[in-house]
């Protein structure tokens, strides 16, 4: 297993829109042992998507335990909202780090996806689960939780992110 870069805003490849996974096979099933081992990496990590990973692949991974012993794995993702009900929720983003703030979104959720054995699975959602799945969803759409916001927050966090990450390169030079 790898631990592979993060893409962090505002880079144009988090714009991308993810295309099905055509085959669940070992090269699927490796990218996702490898974003598992990229999130447990990075302190407070619960849900990636491929496309924070800089592959454009229908796949998201998701552990929200404790002892990170719970994987779950959605390949080819499809999400309908089982209700009209909408909460504000505070979310961050491993691509958007240390900026936190409220996204509106449905309360619950159907996700239908592929796991790694290429078997349909099918899960109602509700609260925290139903909160990450739509956000890393959205990843794969291309979207960001930022986009959310009003201009001015979205301005403010793309500098923040910018200064975080010119403080990480500047600290991995003198190591």
């Amino acid at each position: 297993m790898a631990v592979l870069p993060v893409l962090s805003f505002p880079d144009p490849r988090l714009r991308t829109v993810a295309k099905p996974v055509a085959q669940v096979n070992d090269a699927i099933r490796q990218l996702a042992a490898d974003m598992f081992e990229t999130m447990y990496a990075i302190l407070g990590g619960v849900g990636l998507a491929a496309t924070q990973v800089d592959r454009h692949v229908q796949l998201i991974v998701m552990d929200f335990s404790e002892t990170r012993d719970q994987p779950m794995v959605f390949i080819n993702p499809q999400v309908t909202p089982l209700t009209q009900d909408r909460q504000l929720q505070e979310e961050g983003c491993l691509s958007v780090p240390q900026i936190y703030d409220k996204v509106e979104r449905s309360t619950r959720v159907k996700i239908e996806a592929l796991n790694l054995a290429g078997e349909k699975i099918e899960i109602d959602a509700d609260g925290f689960l139903a909160v990450c799945i739509q956000h890393e969803l959205d990843h794969l759409k291309g979207k960001l939780f930022v986009d959310y916001l009003s201009p001015l927050k979205r301005q403010r966090a793309r500098e923040k992110v910018e200064k975080v990450v010119r403080q990480r390169e500047k600290e991995k030079v003198q190591r």
